[in-house]
């Protein structure tokens, strides 16, 4: 049997040494007794690497940034730590800052509370070198996969099925990674700085391998060690984060926008349709009550376009937006009323069915304004997968 590592890899695996500069980045929050470890291992793992630095990005209130600047000038390595008095977006949102802090060639992410093995940081820049990777997972699911880095085998169970479910929202874009939701990676400056990133939570690469679409990516696999210190940052809280911005990455591509306001559309036919009926049994006229009803159904629709389907690209106040909404809404009847009046009287389509079909209609018509009018995109998205 061949030697291993600390790791849980062969010892030749973390032979190879980068030639580009590597920025290590580890996001922090509450972590004061893990750093004095962490640094020591780090100060290890990149000797003899001249352009190698350490950047913590600190979200703490424990004091974790002011011991790290205490450590810096002791070790035999640069280390910075930027400090977040706003930490929007939790842990992705700290990677994200580093990342636009950092300015070397590769970084590579990682977490401080040693689950992930400082001594593979440099590895990973290597086999991205070698390979001509943009993207360097640490995977706790290829060969030799130990899981006593978790706390329990609920826990261990979790994770696999998220593992799974994020490989079946994005199976072509995921096809290369075997742990898509792993913390430990390296990633490729040419390949971070053209992404429009939003982060929800603390599944980071899961943000960065859906919206920047590597064509090239490795993995190195790894022991999941258990924590050094401390308590784990999961929990319910971030469970339901993690999936609202799965959800919402699924949505975030044109095609994955269309079928998500396609759905609203579709949501948005049961109180149009109770409406017609019910003002129809009261008396009105279909086409009055078409009229009427479609108020519901733009209210409707536009709260959940806003607030969920192009939250990211609001602007101006929600009163301007539901105005512009409701214009684009109502003008769709010019064209739905002399229509549903024909399938009623020609096709002797009963008002009902005829209104439903004058609504899928109408909604086509209306996503390709809302995307390319109402909602403008700061940056052009990268295609659904």
């Amino acid at each position: 049997m061949s030697a291993t590592t600390e790791s849980g890899l062969p010892a030749t695996a973390i032979g190879p040494r980068p030639h580009s500069p590597l920025t290590v980045l580890v996001p922090t929050y509450n972590e004061a007794e893990n750093v004095r470890p962490l640094l020591s291992a780090l100060e290890a793992a990149l000797d003899g690497l001249p352009a190698a630095r350490v950047l913590f990005v600190d979200d703490s209130s424990d004091g974790t940034d002011e011991l790290i600047r205490e450590l810096a000038p002791t070790l035999g390595i640069e280390v910075g730590v930027l400090h977040r008095a706003e930490p929007a977006g939790g842990l992705g949102g700290a990677v994200v800052a580093g990342l636009a802090a950092a300015e070397t060639p590769w970084c590579v992410v990682m977490d401080a509370d040693l689950q992930h093995p400082p001594e593979l940081a440099p590895a990973l820049v290597a086999e991205g070198e070698r390979t001509g990777a943009q993207l360097v997972v640490g995977s706790r699911y290829r060969a030799g996969h130990r899981a006593e880095g978790f706390t329990g085998p609920v826990r261990s169970l979790v994770s696999r099925l998220c593992t799974r479910l994020v490989r079946l929202a994005f199976p072509r874009t995921l096809a290369g990674i075997t742990d898509p939701m792993s913390g430990l990676f390296a990633i490729r400056r040419d390949l971070w700085e053209r992404a429009e990133l939003r982060p929800e939570g603390y599944k980071i690469l899961l943000e960065l391998a859906v919206r920047t679409r590597p064509t090239v990516v490795a993995e190195l696999p790894y022991r999941f060690r258990p924590r050094h210190s401390g308590e784990s940052k999961a929990g319910y809280a971030e469970g339901v984060r993690f999936l609202r911005h799965l959800i919402r990455l699924r949505l975030s591509g044109p095609r994955g926008r269309m079928l998500g306001f396609l759905l609203i559309g579709a949501s948005g036919t049961v109180p149009n349709l109770l409406a017609t009926w019910l003002l129809i049994r009261l008396g009105v006229h279909y086409l009055l009550a078409a009229i009427v009803a479609n108020q519901a159904a733009m209210l409707w629709n536009f709260l959940l376009i806003d607030l969920a389907l192009f939250h990211h690209r609001r602007t101006g106040r929600p009163a301007w937006r539901l105005a512009r909404f409701a214009l684009l809404a109502n003008a769709d009847l010019v064209g739905r009323i002399p229509l549903l009046s024909l399938l009623v009287h020609d096709t002797r389509l009963g008002p009902i069915w005829a209104s439903g079909v004058t609504l899928l209609a109408a909604c086509a018509v209306r996503f390709v304004i809302a995307d390319r009018v109402l909602y403008l995109p700061a940056k052009a998205e990268a295609s659904s997968s």
